[in-house]
């Protein structure tokens, strides 16, 4: 299961899809408990199993959702759980206290469901791009056909009943991950992050709530649910996102205006670093990477810069996953200390940016 993921280049890792080159993903989320069940932060764990078996007794039958894997979380290594963290599969509450706990993914890791995350079902559809409505459309036929043979917890004057008090109603989450880099130079995103939380939405980092904004991506999402229908939270983020897109490009045009010869300089820094590089940690790799892709938008650098074989921009989007620490580990089929996957690091970029 795991060398097919490692080596899918389709779904939300494939670098296409509408405005691609700001919006990296978007991603829908539901939030789901099934009725006359704790939920599972008060539930025991013979309570937490009962839903983890029905889940596995219902998975085969779901038209929904073919082409899938059913995973127990407890039979993962710790490794197992943190490469599905790096791919956006599961959330950093699923890498802990893990009995009872499933996961069902699809080949190409569009759709994802966590059995007993902070609900007894989180279920994602992530798609590459500008897609929200591609992504809820999908999510909205898993949750149909799944309300078809399970009660979910509702109430007729509040919606979906949830862990988190602000993903009752809908319990939908929609999120848009960003890549930034203009606004940071520029210093103008500490006022777009303001402004957005004023508007009652959360900016989080590259892993979700509590993690940085590494490679100058920051996930843009609703932060309640309740009073609005699903479509009206879709088309509000919507509206947002494009917002802040005209904002980054504002801010590229000023960066092209007034500080090219800087800009520059810090591209062509990056891609000599990147090919040359002996050890080289994740962190300064997205950096770099951020800057690559910005250099490319711009016409600073050309595809042919970066590789004469691969398709430059599927390239830059690959390294942002495949460097990250788990998966280097997957692909060396060892475990790895902290300056080992540096040195494999380095490695892996000096051959693709030959």
């Amino acid at each position: 299961m795991f060398e097919e993921l490692l080596n899918n280049e389709k779904g939300w890792v494939s670098g296409e899809g509408p405005f691609c080159d700001i919006v990296f993903s978007s991603r829908i989320r539901l939030a789901r408990n099934i009725k006359d069940y704790p939920f599972p932060s008060k539930a025991t764990i013979k309570q937490k199993e009962k839903v983890f078996n029905r889940l596995r007794e219902i998975y085969p039958k779901l038209r929904t959702i073919q082409n899938s894997f059913f995973i127990n979380m407890e039979g993962l290594s710790d490794l197992d759980r943190q490469f599905l963290l790096e791919r956006h599969i599961i959330s950093q509450e699923h890498l802990f206290s893990l009995k009872g706990k499933g996961l069902i993914v699809s080949y190409d890791e569009r759709i994802s469901i966590m059995i007993n995350e902070e609900d007894h079902l989180r279920m994602q559809v992530i798609t590459s791009g500008f897609n929200l409505e591609e992504s809820w459309r999908t999510l909205n036929d898993i949750d149909n056909e799944l309300s078809e043979v399970l009660s979910f917890a509702y109430l007729e004057n509040l919606g979906y009943l949830t862990s988190c008090p602000t993903n009752v109603g809908t319990g939908l989450r929609a999120s848009c991950m960003l890549h930034l880099p203009a606004l940071v130079l520029t210093k103008r995103i500490n006022k777009i992050l303001e402004l957005l939380a004023r508007i009652s939405f959360a900016t989080r980092g590259l892993f979700g709530e509590g993690t940085a904004s590494y490679g100058d991506f920051f996930q843009i999402s609703n932060q309640v649910s309740l009073g609005l229908s699903e479509k009206e939270l879709i088309e509000n983020l919507k509206g947002v996102v494009n917002q802040v897109r005209e904002q980054e490009m504002e801010a590229r045009n000023i960066l092209l205006r007034k500080h090219r010869i800087n800009l520059e300089d810090n591209v062509w820094r990056s891609l000599g670093i990147l090919k040359s590089t002996r050890l080289i940690s994740s962190k300064e790799t997205f950096q770099h990477l951020s800057m690559l892709w910005l250099g490319l938008d711009l016409g600073i650098i050309e595809k042919s810069d970066l590789s004469e074989k691969l398709d430059a921009r599927k390239l830059i989007y690959s390294l942002f996953i495949v460097i990250q620490p788990a998966h280097l580990q997957k692909i060396e089929g060892r475990p790895l200390r902290e300056k080992e996957r540096d040195f494999i690091r380095a490695s892996i970029l000096r051959k693709k940016f030959r």
